[in-house]
This record gives structure tokens, sequence and C-alpha cells, in this order.
């Protein structure tokens, strides 16, 4: 397990690198001048503009301004806004909700992935299996932008049963309908996969036995093919 976990480690070096690498690139090749960008309409002294430049290490070239980067980025300093505000204080604000935000989508989906996806596999062929997976389905394709402007539309605005959008400090209401957005399409998968794990282990000889035998006590079956199974 140790050397599993290690392996797994040392193989996210190099998606780091190349994530940031590419991030930065593309941020470097978009057209514009960013300190003129700080200024807007205003006319910039070209020798405040050298000093900014210098300052944010705009004068440097594309790799040295990236080894710059993962070198401060190594010490958890990520520099200054444009606004003149430190980044890591910026990131520390908006990680608590974060955090949040991303548990309750994990916990949505898990509960009802699976309460979807054990439905779906024990009335398989039947009308309910049908609407489920149609659903997982949607979920699915439609982009997850389009689903969150639809639960916006009508569970906000139309049936006023969620907050439309959260504020500085949300609370669990707020977050909800983010959260479901947010966990959505990984919702349908695990629907999907506790479906095809459940319909699997239920066509198993010791179900087809149990089943011969009079089990006919759904909790005590259902509890055996879960524990078989890989959810």
């Amino acid at each position: 397990m140790g050397k599993y976990l290690l392996r797994r480690i040392l193989q996210m070096i190099p998606v780091v690198l190349g994530t940031t690498l590419l991030v930065y690139a593309l941020v470097f090749a978009l057209p514009g001048n960013p300190v003129k960008a700080m200024f807007g309409d205003k006319p910039v002294n070209e020798a405040v503009a050298a000093q900014i430049r210098a300052e944010y290490n705009l004068d440097k070239p594309f790799i040295v301004q990236y080894l710059l980067f993962l070198k401060n980025a190594l010490t958890l300093d990520f520099g200054k806004t444009f606004s003149g505000q430190l980044v890591i204080d910026v990131i520390g604000r908006a990680f608590p909700v974060t955090i949040k935000l991303a548990l309750m989508a994990f916990v949505f989906e898990a509960v009802f992935g699976v309460i979807f996806g054990v439905i779906s596999g024990l009335k398989k062929g039947k009308w309910c299996d049908t609407v489920i997976l149609i659903f997982s389905l949607l979920l699915i394709s439609v982009p997850t932008f389009v689903t969150g402007f639809l639960c916006q539309y009508f569970l906000g605005v139309k049936w006023h049963l969620l907050p439309v959008t959260a504020g500085a400090n949300p609370g669990f209401l707020d977050l909800l309908m983010p959260a479901m957005v947010l966990g959505s399409v990984s919702m349908a998968y695990i629907i999907r996969l506790s479906r095809t794990e459940i319909s699997s282990n239920i066509a198993l000889d010791y179900v087809r036995t149990a089943r011969a035998k009079g089990m006919d006590n759904k909790s005590v079956m259902l509890r055996h093919v879960l524990r078989n199974s890989m959810i």
C-alpha cells in the first residue's frame, strides 16, 4: 500500500509540472499588455511601466518567468494581484468555502448515485430503470453550465426553493444548488456503475440459490448483493 501511494505521488509531479507549464504558456500567449491593463484608459509613464514589469518579472523571458513562479510556489509565495492583495490571502479566504462545497457535492453524488443505482439495478428492464438511465444520460450529455442555468431558473427564480446566488459567507442552503450541479455528472457515472454491479450480482448463482430456497426477505438479499459488489 505504501509503495502504491508513493508511486501515485511521484506520478503527480510530471502531471502538475505539465499542467502548470501549459496554463502558464496559454496565459503568456494572450494578447495585450498587462501593465497597461492595470491603468485602463489612463496614460502610463514609461519609467513606472518599466518598474512594474521588473517587479512582476514581466521583462524576463517566458521560461525564466515560469521557473521563478515554480520557485516561489514551493514556498507558497504566489505574489500579489494587480490590486495589491497577496494571492495566498485571496486563496485562504476562498478555500474554506471551496472545501465545504466539495464535501457537499461528494456527499450528494455518493448518496444519491448509489440509491438510484441500486433501484435501477434491482428493477432492471422496468420503467423506473429506463427513467433513471435516461436521467443519468442527460446529466452526462448536458454541459454543466447548462445544468446550472436550468437549476437557477427553475429552483431559484421560478419555484423559489433555493437561493439563486451565494454571498461572501454562504450557508448550507446557499451552497446546496452549486453542490448539486457540481456533483451531477459524477452522480450519473455512479448510478451507472452501481446499476451494473447490482444487476450482475443478482444474476450470480448464490442469489438464484437464495431465491430457490425461498429467501423472500429483500433486505437480506440486498445486503448479500451489496457485500459482493464493487460499490
